[in-house]
Order: C-alpha cells, then sequence, then structure tokens
C-alpha cells in the first residue's frame, strides 16, 4: 500500500470558458478511485474552485482584483467539490473537503490539526479534496496553484510519493511547443536542471507554471518524497507506476515537521545578525546560536517564532526558533552564555536557537 499526495491543477480541470469540464473531472476520480481500490491511500490537491467559477459568474477571464477572486471562488468551490462528491460515490467513496489557508501551515497548532485531521479521514477510508481556502485568505492568495501546498501536504501526511498533474506531460529542456524540445526523464539532482528554461507561464485559468512545479518538487524531494510531473491525461497510468513524464528523484531524507514547517510554510516574525564565527558555528559545525554571535536583532516577535538568521554579507544563511522575546535580546547580545546566567540566573544560561530548533537555507 502507497500513500499518495496528487495534486491536479485548473487548466486540467476546466473548459477555455472557465466552467468545470466533467469529463476531466471524472478522468481524475477514475483513476483515483482505482488507486483506492488496488489499497493506496490518496489525497487529492485540486485547484479549479476560482476557475469553475469565472463562467458562472459571467466573467470573461480569471479576475485580477481580490474581491472578485474570492468571490469566484465561492461560488466555484461548491461546484468543484459537488462534482468530486458525485463522482467517487459511483465507486463507493466518500470525500472530505479540507480547505487550508497560508495561516494553516505557518501556525504550529494549525499544522499538526491539519494532519490530524488528513490522517483520520484516511483511516476512515475517505478521500480527502484539499484546496486552499481562496474565500477568506486576504493576501498573497494562492501558495502558487496549489503546488507547493501540495508538497507540504505530502510530507504532512508521510506521502510516499507526489505526482503532480499538469496540462502538459512532463518538463522539457525548452518551451514543449518549440521543435527539438525533450523530455526530461529523471532529475536525479539540482544539476539536471541547469540551462532547463521552467518559466512558462500557466493558462489563461490558472495561476501556476513550471517554476511552481519545480519549487515543489524541491520541497517534496529535499523531505525524501520522490515526485512524478505529467500530465492529468496520465493519471491512470502514473498512479499504476507506469513509466511517464518526468521522474524527480529523492535528494534527502525525511526531517521532523518542525523543519518542514521552518524551511517551506513559516512567515519569520524577525532577524537575527551573525557575525562571521556564529555563521561557521551554525552552517559548519551544526552549532547552536549563541548571544556571543549575534551583533544585531530587528522585528517583533516572541519566544518561540520563528527568525531569520543573517550573516554579516546580508544573506539568510539559517532559521530557527527563538528562545527569548524581541525586547529581551538587545541586553544579551555579543555576551557568553556564562556571563549572563552570572547576572540574570540560570534561564538565561541557553542558546538565542538550539540546534535542534534550526534549519539552514540558500
Amino acid at each position: 500500500m502507497s500513500r499518495i499526495v496528487v495534486k491536479v491543477g485548473s487548466s486540467s480541470l476546466t473548459s477555455a470558458t472557465g466552467h468545470l469540464d466533467p469529463v476531466r473531472v471524472a478522468a481524475i476520480v477514475d483513476a483515483i478511485a482505482h488507486a483506492n481500490s488496488r489499497g493506496d491511500e490518496v489525497i487529492l490537491v485540486s485547484s479549479g474552485a476560482i476557475a469553475a467559477g469565472i463562467g458562472p459568474l459571467g466573467f470573461a477571464g480569471r479576475p485580477q482584483d481580490l474581491a472578485s477572486q474570492q468571490a469566484a471562488a465561492s461560488v466555484g468551490q461548491g461546484a468543484l467539490v459537488a462534482q468530486y462528491t458525485e463522482g467517487f460515490a459511483g465507486h463507493g467513496l466518500l470525500v472530505g473537503q479540507v480547505l487550508l489557508t497560508v495561516d494553516d501551515l505557518t501556525r504550529r497548532s494549525h499544522y499538526r490539526n491539519a494532519r490530524q485531521t488528513l490522517n483520520k479521514l484516511l483511516e476512515l477510508g475517505v478521500v480527502p479534496i484539499v484546496n486552499e481556502n481562496d474565500t477568506v485568505a486576504t493576501s498573497e492568495i494562492r501558495f502558487g496553484d496549489n503546488d507547493r501546498l501540495a508538497a507540504l501536504v505530502a510530507h504532512v501526511i508521510h506521502a510516499d510519493q507526489l505526482v503532480l498533474l499538469s496540462d502538459v506531460d512532463g518538463l522539457y529542456d525548452g518551451h514543449p511547443s518549440e521543435p527539438g524540445s525533450t523530455l526530461i526523464e529523471v532529475v536525479a539532482s539540482e544539476g539536471d536542471l541547469q540551462g532547463v528554461d521552467i518559466t512558462r507561464v500557466g493558462s489563461n485559468v490558472g495561476t501556476g507554471g513550471m517554476v511552481t512545479k519545480v519549487e515543489a518538487a524541491r520541497i517534496a524531494t529535499d523531505a525524501g518524497i520522490p515526485v512524478l510531473l505529467t500530465s492529468a491525461a496520465n493519471a491512470g497510468k502514473a498512479l499504476q507506476g507506469e513509466n511517464v513524464g518526468t521522474r524527480f528523484e529523492t535528494t534527502g531524507r525525511r526531517r521532523p515537521g518542525r523543519l518542514l514547517w521552518l524551511a517551506h510554510a513559516s512567515r519569520t516574525r524577525g532577524e537575527l545578525h551573525l557575525d562571521a564565527g556564529a555563521v561557521r558555528a551554525v552552517t559548519e559545525r551544526n552549532a547552536s546560536l549563541l548571544p556571543a554571535g549575534v551583533t544585531n536583532v530587528t522585528g517583533s516577535f516572541s519566544n518561540g517564532d520563528p527568525v531569520d538568521l543573517v550573516g554579516p554579507d546580508g544573506q539568510v544563511v539559517a532559521r530557527g526558533l527563538v528562545n527569548f522575546d524581541s525586547e529581551q535580546l538587545p541586553e544579551l547580545l555579543g555576551r557568553s552564555t556564562q556571563e549572563l546566567g552570572e547576572e540574570f540566573g540560570a534561564e538565561y544560561e541557553r542558546a538565542l536557537v538550539h540546534r535542534d530548533h534550526l534549519i539552514l537555507v540558500g
């Protein structure tokens, strides 16, 4: 049995006018239902809410203003889930709608709740249908056409594979429509992407493109989850394990959830500016960050918040959970933990950021 996250984009579910295409939706449903019948657990991360609302509301194309996007999502989300509910019911399966916002994956308590809900749905034999909650998102309305969201969900529920379904059948070394462009069958490392143009924009009803899909693949493979990128037309073959599309091999190993959260889901609340010695200690010796190596602090944050660790050149070198409130730090900077303990008490003889709550970036 495998646990698989499948992400499908707006352009793979809708017609050019913005209406949901029942035939396309049914094809995705059938592929997932067949995988389910083989004993696999599948979580579907589905775009399409905003796109599905474009036609019914009479919009000429995807609206640009936030209020119209949210209105389209409100209308479209119901239509989208209704079709999924009807389609999976034909296979004897229930679906469960899980709407997430950026906040749900940037607050640790919400992150844990999302994981528990998804695991319970799978335990009950329900097919989770995940989408970003566009109707209430207030800024940066999308994760990136749900590609990044799908990668984070894959890590949250300890997936064995992430399948990204697109309107093209894989990653090419040039624009897919250009003569001579060749499908890249395997991406084993970042070096395999050198010279590859991934700046192709998405369709007129979606927001994604190859950039967001490659970024999602980086997130998942860095966490030990292999990724398959192919077209929605190949969904059935992809879920049967056939050799279609582009396969991204793992580049890292599965890490604790808090580290994935730190690297890809959290929004930092401030910055700790490090001297050169502290940068070396953190990046080369896997050491905790001590007050002696910090020269400045910016932002407003509380004990336990995520912060960026910045080197003398202004580059972010790491991210971690800070052990003090921002207003406590100015009088601690540049001083040894022994000195701080003698002056303020034993509770100050601790790292600003412990190595177990720190992850390198860049």
